[in-house]
């Protein structure tokens, strides 16, 4: 879907407040107007421009309620939201925002392409901007060899994939994902990361509601964990996962006396105390994006979604500078040389060429071609008119039981 980003997490680069919230609490009511359950309960916090937000917690604990609430779908009982400095349900405001929810509601019978030029054309994108964009985003999100195939043809992974195009089609300043990477392949979801961090490197919000912590520890500035409709923790992911009582030292493979005489250094200055010495090792998913780019370099082929180039030009708002990259590979690519004479055929080449134009001459004398009737003269058709309109009078006289009107002389005998 994307070129590999680096995994240091971008910090925000204003102190620009995007979404801030006060005291949120929503309480559902039943048929009688009665509380029936606290879904949020006193919830703050704010989120900066170019931050990724992690929303965590069990379900049920109260996320979907707050995208909810962000988004202007439902209405809170309690407490303040603001978004860009307007309510959510500010006209303007909604055409900033790109959002992915939990389920994809698609149109079924439509295509790829139709599919989200439908959804630029409800932010009133120009047919041609909207045809440059899809294409962009059907490449950046690997289905562009499919783009002709309906969505209701599609696995899960793959209407996640043309989904989350359709959240990035009016270039939003704040993208809302729920469950971003579900149903999608190893290789998906590491691309939906990558392009998450491109997306805060341009100075977009991202907010990422996910029940896959590595995820949300690979990619999100600061996090959220919601239990009971209430915030349980809250901060970066350095202040939050850090162990302050321990360290962790890497170096490269010792020898056995080399080794024990870390062992004994260390235990000299760390008496009665655990130490333990592990062989490092890579997640399996670093391990498996290397088996599968292996097999993609092999030239091994698949049916299924392809893997990206790169982000859109219109998402990364760089055209500036892929033009004069552009003009850089123009002028440091050598001249083209003459073209060359064409090489002369070789025996075989000429054996056939023979033989094509022999049976093509055979063709041609063999071929039957009927032959043109001659073109009829005006005396020929009116002497036929005249028979016709003769034997017409005798049928006519034999019925009616006349004589037959008389024969006029043959002006051209």
């Amino acid at each position: 879907m994307v070129e590999s980003i680096s995994q240091s997490k971008p910090a925000p680069e204003t102190s620009d407040i995007v979404v801030s919230v006060r005291g949120l609490t929503k309480v559902f009511k039943d048929f009688w107007g009665r509380p029936k359950a606290r879904a949020v309960n006193d919830v703050s916090f704010e989120i900066h421009r170019g931050q990724i937000f992690g929303l965590l917690g069990p379900n049920g604990s109260g996320k979907s309620t707050t995208v909810k609430m962000l988004l202007g779908l439902l209405y809170p009982t309690r407490g303040h939201i603001e978004v860009f400095g307007h309510s959510p349900r500010h006209v303007q405001t909604k055409s900033r925002i790109g959002y992915l929810p939990e389920e994809s509601y698609l149109y079924r019978y439509l295509d790829s392409r139709e599919t989200i030029d439908f959804f630029g054309s409800l932010f009133d994108l120009p047919k041609d901007e909207r045809q440059r964009r899809s294409e962009q985003l059907l490449e950046m999100v690997g289905l562009k060899n499919v783009q002709r195939r309906t969505v209701g043809e599609f696995s899960k992974g793959m209407q996640r994939r043309i989904g989350l195009a359709q959240a990035l089609i009016n270039d939003p300043d704040l993208v809302i994902l729920d469950e971003p990477t579900a149903g999608l392949d190893p290789i998906g979801c590491r691309e939906v990361k990558d392009l998450i961090l491109a997306l805060a490197r341009r100075g977009k919000t991202v907010i990422l509601s996910s029940h896959l912590l590595a995820d949300v520890q690979d990619v999100c500035d600061q996090v959220v964990i919601y239990y009971g409709g209430k915030i349980q923790a809250q901060g970066t992911m350095n202040e939050l996962l850090s162990e302050p009582d321990s360290i962790q030292i890497t170096m490269p493979a010792l020898s056995k006396d080399s080794l024990e005489k870390v062992m004994a250094t260390v235990q000299s200055v760390a008496p009665n105390q655990k130490v333990q010495i592990e062989t490092p090792t890579q997640d399996l998913e670093s391990y498996f994006l290397k088996v599968v780019e292996k097999a993609r370099s092999s030239e091994a082929t698949t049916s299924g979604a392809t893997s990206g180039n790169r982000v859109a030009e219109y998402l990364r708002g760089d055209d500036s500078s892929t033009q004069g990259t552009r003009l850089l590979e123009r002028l440091s690519t050598p001249e083209s040389k003459k073209p060359q004479p064409p090489a002369e055929p070789g025996p075989g080449e000429l054996e056939r060429q023979r033989e094509k134009q022999a049976n093509q001459k055979l063709d041609s004398l063999t071929r039957e071609t009927s032959p043109q009737p001659a073109p009829e003269s005006d005396t020929d058709r009116e002497k036929k008119s005249r028979e016709s309109i003769e034997q017409a009078n005798q049928k006519l006289s034999s019925l009616l039981g006349g004589t037959p009107p008389k024969k006029d002389p043959d002006p051209n005998p």
